[in-house]
Order: structure tokens, then sequence, then C-alpha cells
């Protein structure tokens, strides 16, 4: 194990500019690439926030050129994310009142005091708030926004504005699903055709197997045939992107903190993107983590600090929040990334475009953007998630649905709190004192970690923080026959951390669980595991 640990070591990539110059071919190529992703996607995402399609451009620029030398992760990707863009149209629409470019000054606000909460997240070492957070709440809130997603942009697809009979506007995701027939009959005939040879591209590209073909990237492929088909079927204006403006007219501050004025709801809104777009950030870089094939560790509290800084500068400017965003981080990892220069070089390439290349955004189709972002949302809310969820116990399935269905009906905030909710009844019915609900109880002697009654996802950050101390290549055991009830959150964050202790040269063993029961009849390996009330537990 130590031997491997040095092999991996000495191979591993150099870090700051003698990294930039060890592997400038594999992070330029990577870096190409991930601008030739990234570019269709940013001005989808601004388009559908209600944001100047440019502030996705302008986002992802900041992300790489700027957020890149000081992110605590290697190999993510900086920018403008799919699953705020719920968020922030809610903001652009409750801030503006009709006023979609009023609305979008008022929600820069809201997005930049909410950076400077993320900063002081990653300041107080709150890189591992994403473990408090049930993971079947965090997968049902973005299952949700998949499905926000998706019934707002397939009506772009359509070339209409879903409207109510009085003429108002349907924001609400409920109303626009129930909106899609209508929207349909209705449908401008050249916008549909361009909506739909882009969807067929996105959903069966990825099935092409040459492998030549493979890295040519679904996004550039639905723009290089969208926008001539649109010019060779006479495409109607209205339903082509317009810019209005180049980058040296549009860098300013365009910042107003006018929206303030309704407290209630700039506060709702400054929770929700501080809150949302840790989480989701978080969660990329640990999904990376697993992924880097040097088993590096990223700093989970430096890369909010610095995506904080990097939201504060893109809302000053009049760009969008930015996270560690996952489709691009892992299209990196894959295309041979080495350091956090791949970043940069994505948004120096982003740079050079906004200089040189904006008029081509002029002739992208809408309904181009939109097939791409419906295809995110698919993605978000695969319906195999549905099946996993039951597979690994159907008390995850019940906070799962419950949070989609919260989220659907109300906004993010309540229906991952209402997640939470049902999952802390659900884990005491099953045998979790609630006075454990909040708090670890546990004993340590020597080596040996003795883990009492409960241990669960309210109780995990306490749990994290002794094993935090644990000194990673040494042998540790943590002892969970005194417990009635270890949930799937627990059982996944320790995979991780087990794997973590083996990358070290240590060992992590984990004990106690054998003979509990499992709440999944596929008996998965991360299921909750639990003991009857008449089980005697051993003190």
């Amino acid at each position: 194990m130590k031997n491997e640990k040095q092999n991996i070591d000495i191979s591993r990539p150099a870090d700051g500019f003698a990294g930039l110059k060890q592997n400038f071919s594999a992070d330029f190529m990577s870096g190409f690439f991930i601008f030739l992703l990234a570019l269709p996607l940013s001005l989808g995402i601004s388009k559908a926030s209600e944001f100047p399609a440019i502030m996705g451009l302008i986002t992802a620029m900041i992300g790489g050129l700027v957020v890149s030398w000081f992110a605590g992760s290697r190999l993510t990707i900086k920018g403008p994310a799919a699953g705020l863009i719920v968020i922030v149209a809610g903001a652009v629409a409750e801030f503006g009142k009709g006023d979609a470019l009023f609305g979008w000054r008022l929600a820069l606000g809201a997005i930049f005091v909410a950076s400077i909460l993320q900063i002081l997240f990653g300041l107080i070492r709150l890189g591992s708030l994403v473990d408090f957070f049930p993971l079947s709440a965090i997968h049902g809130m973005l299952t949700a926004i998949g499905i926000i997603i998706i019934s707002k942009q397939v009506h772009q697809i359509f070339g209409v504005i879903p409207k109510d009979s009085l003429g108002h506007v349907f924001s609400e995701p409920l109303d626009l699903i129930r909106a899609i027939p209508k929207s349909l009959i209705y449908a401008d005939q050249k916008s549909l055709i361009i909506g739909v040879v882009s969807l067929l591209i996105v959903f069966l590209w990825p099935l092409v197997k040459q492998p030549i073909l493979k890295k040519i990237p679904s996004p550039i492929l639905v723009l290089s045939i969208a926008i001539p088909l649109s010019q060779f079927i006479h495409l109607d204006p209205k339903f082509l992107i317009h810019f209005g403006a180049d980058l040296m007219h549009t860098l300013k501050i365009n910042i107003q903190f006018g929206g303030m004025s309704e407290m209630g709801v700039f506060i709702k809104y400054v929770v929700m993107f501080a809150l949302v777009g840790s989480l989701e950030s978080l969660l990329t870089v640990k999904a990376v983590d697993a992924m880097d094939p040097y088993r590096r560790k990223s700093n989970a509290n430096m890369d909010l600090i610095a995506v904080g800084a990097g939201n504060m500068i893109s809302a000053v400017l009049g760009g969008l929040p930015m996270i560690s965003e996952v489709a691009r981080s892992s299209a990196n990892v894959n295309n041979g990334a080495k350091t956090r220069f791949a970043n940069f070089w994505h948004g120096a390439f982003m740079f050079l475009f906004l200089l040189f290349d904006l008029k081509f955004s002029d002739l992208i189709p809408q309904g181009a953007l939109a097939a791409l972002l419906i295809g995110v949302g698919v993605k978000l809310a695969s319906p195999k998630e549905f099946g996993r969820m039951a597979k690994i116990g159907p008390e995850q399935l019940v906070v799962f649905i419950t949070t989609i269905i919260a989220t659907l009906f109300t906004d993010l905030l309540f229906g991952i709190l209402a997640g939470i909710v049902v999952k802390i009844i659900l884990q005491t019915i099953l045998g979790a004192p609630l006075k454990t609900a909040f708090k670890l109880d546990y004993e340590q002697k020597g080596n040996v970690l003795f883990v009492k009654k409960a241990a669960v996802f309210s109780n995990w950050l306490k749990l994290n923080k002794i094993i935090a101390d644990f000194n990673q290549k040494r042998s540790y055991k943590l002892d969970f026959s005194q417990c009635r009830i270890v949930d799937h959150t627990v059982q996944e964050n320790l995979h991780h951390l087990i794997r973590e202790f083996e990358n070290a040269g240590g060992l992590l063993e984990v004990t106690g669980v054998e003979d509990m029961k499992y709440t999944s009849k596929s008996k998965h390996h991360m299921s909750t595991r639990y003991r009857s009330r008449k089980t005697v537990i051993p003190q």
C-alpha cells in the first residue's frame, strides 16, 4: 500500500506554474474542448434564466480566467449551471414584476450577497455542508430542477409563450406542464423543426460508438446543424439569439440593490443562491475527486471561497451565479486534463470568442439551445433515478418523491426542507431516538470509535469531524454494534472515507452493521441498516 501511494505521489502533476509548463498540451486541449461544450450551454442557461444571453459567456470567462487560480479543486470547471436556472429566473420574475431587464439587475444584488455567504461558508469550514443533507433529498431537489427545466424549455421548442386566458404568462412548473398540449397545437412549424432535429442529435449522438465521432461534443454538433438549417428554412429572426452588445460595451457595473426593499423576497433568494449553489458545487467537487486518476483530494472550503469570490465579480458585471459544474468537469477529466489550467484555458477561449466571434451567436436558434437544456433536464430527472432510490430503500424513495412534489408545488428551499423533515420522521420510526437527531452519542477507546444509538445524516457532521482528526496513514475501527440505525447518507459518506484512508496508506474498518436489517429488499450495500426495537443492544 505504501509503495502504491509513493508511486501515485511521484506521478501526480505539479501545481502552479510548474504544472502549467509540465501539462500545457493536455490542459490546453481539454480547455478548448470544454470551451466548445460550454459555449452553447452557457448561452442556453443564461437565456433560460432571463439574463442577457452574453452574461452566460461572461460568467464562464470569469470562472476560468479568474477563479481557476485559487480554486480548491484542480479539475472542476467553473461556470453557469442549469441547476440554478429555476432560482435565477424566479428572482428575475419576482423582482422585475414583468420587466426582465429591471429584474435582472435586482437579482444581481441577491447573488452578490449570497456570494458573501459562500465565502463565509468556506472561511468557517463548512465545506462538509453537503454531508448534512440527506442524499435522497438532494437527488429529489435535482430531479425537481430537471422537471422544471424541461417544463420551461419545451415551449421554446414550440416557439410559443404559454399564457392563460387573461394573457398572463405561465411561470409555475405545473402550469407549464399543463400548457404543453396547447403550445404544441399553436407551435411555430419552423421552430419545431429546429427543436426536433436538435433533440434527436442530443439524445441519439451519445449512442454513436465510433471513437473519433464520439469526440465531437453533441452541443457543437447541434449548433453546426441547427444554424445552417435555420438559414435554409428562413426561421423568423425572433426565434434567434440576439446579444445586442459586444464585450467592451457589456463589461460594466450592472448590479443594483433595490431588491432589498422587499426584504422577505430578497432574503429568500439570497439563501437559495447560497445554499443550492454551494450544495451543487460541493457535490461536483466530491464526484470529480472520485474520478481523478491521481486520487488528489480537493480543499472543499477553499473551493467555496473561490466560487464565492467569482460570484461577487460576476454579479457586479451582470453575470450568472457560477458553480463547479458537473457535466463540464466530468468531460474535463475524461479529456485528460491534469491541472487547474484546463479551467483557465476554457475561460481564455471564452474571452477570445467574446472579443472576435460574437456575431456568430446572433445566428443561433433558441430552439437549439432549448433542446440542449432539455437534454440536461432529462439527465437530472432521469426515470432511472426513481428505480435507484427504490433499490436503496423504500424510505429513500419516500424522501425523494416528497422533495420533488414539495418543490414543484412551492420552491426549492421548501422542497428540501420537506425532504429533511420526512427523513427525520422516517429514521425515528426505524429506531433513531429524537434526542440523537442532531447529537452524536459516542465513545472512543484508543483507535476504536464506538458510535451509539444512531448514526444518521443529521449527526453526521460530528462523526465526520471526529474522523477528520484521525491520521489517515494509520488504522482505525468504527463500531456500530450499539446503534439502532445507520442511514444511507452515513454509509455513502463512510464509503468515500474508507477509500481516502486506503489511498493514504491507512485503514478505516467498519464493524457492527453485519447483523443489522436492510430497509431494501435488494439488500443494496448502501441501504439503511437498522435493528428492531426488540433487539437487545450491548452497552
